[in-house]
C-alpha cells in the first residue's frame, strides 16, 4: 500500500498543536525584551494543548459605583410605581363597586316604577272592561273585540304575523255575521 502514498501506519499529526509549537518557538525570545505588563489575571501559558472554556479562569470585575447606585434608584423606583399600581387598582375597584351598586339602585327603581305602572294599568283596563260590561248592547260585540286588538300593521321582526286575523276582526266588526238568524246589525 505504501505504492498510493497512504501510510497509515503513522501516527497523525494535529496541524494547529504543530503551528503552535513553532510560533512559540519564534516568540521564545521576545518574551525577554518585553517588561512585564500589568495585568488583573494569571498570564497565558502557550501549550500544545488549546486550553477549553471551563478551564480558563474568569475575571471577577466589579461593577462601578454609578452602575449600584443606578441599580438601587432603579429598584426603588420600581417599588414606587408597584406601590402606586396597587393603591390605584383599589381605587377603581372602589369606584366600580360604587358605580354598580348605583345602577342597581337605578334599575330596582325603575323595575319598581315599571311595576307599578303595570298595576295601575291593569286597574284601569279591568275597571274599564267592568264599565264596558253593564252596556252590553246586541252586534256590538267585534267592536268591543276589535278595542282590545292593536291594528298597526307595522309588527316588530320578532313577533308572529296577525295580518289575517286582523283582517278578519276588521270585516267582523263592519258585517257582523248573524247569531240564531238574528241579524246583530245595528239599526
Amino acid at each position: 500500500m505504501d505504492g498510493f502514498g497512504d501510510n497509515f501506519d503513522q501516527a497523525e499529526v494535529d496541524p494547529a498543536a504543530e503551528f503552535l509549537a513553532r510560533e512559540q518557538n519564534e516568540l521564545a525570545g521576545l518574551d525577554d525584551d518585553l517588561a512585564p505588563a500589568a495585568s488583573n489575571g494569571p498570564t497565558p501559558v502557550l501549550t500544545n494543548e488549546t486550553p477549553s472554556p471551563a478551564h480558563r479562569p474568569t475575571p471577577v470585575r466589579e461593577e462601578p459605583e454609578k452602575i449600584k447606585k443606578w441599580r438601587e434608584e432603579q429598584k426603588k423606583r420600581l417599588e414606587e410605581k408597584d406601590e402606586n399600581e396597587d393603591k390605584k387598582r383599589e381605587e377603581w375597584r372602589e369606584a366600580a363597586k360604587k358605580e354598580l351598586e348605583e345602577w342597581y339602585r337605578h334599575h330596582d327603581d325603575l323595575i319598581a316604577k315599571t311595576r307599578a305602572a303595570n298595576r295601575e294599568s291593569a286597574m284601569n283596563a279591568e275597571k274599564q272592561f267592568v264599565a264596558d260590561d253593564d252596556e252590553i248592547e246586541p252586534g256590538t260585540e267585534w267592536e268591543r273585540i276589535a278595542k282590545h286588538c292593536d291594528f298597526n300593521p307595522k309588527a316588530s321582526k320578532g313577533s308572529k304575523d296577525v295580518s289575517r286575523m286582523r283582517s278578519i276582526i276588521l270585516q267582523l266588526k263592519q258585517n257582523p255575521l248573524p247569531i240564531n238568524g238574528v241579524s246583530n246589525k245595528r239599526s
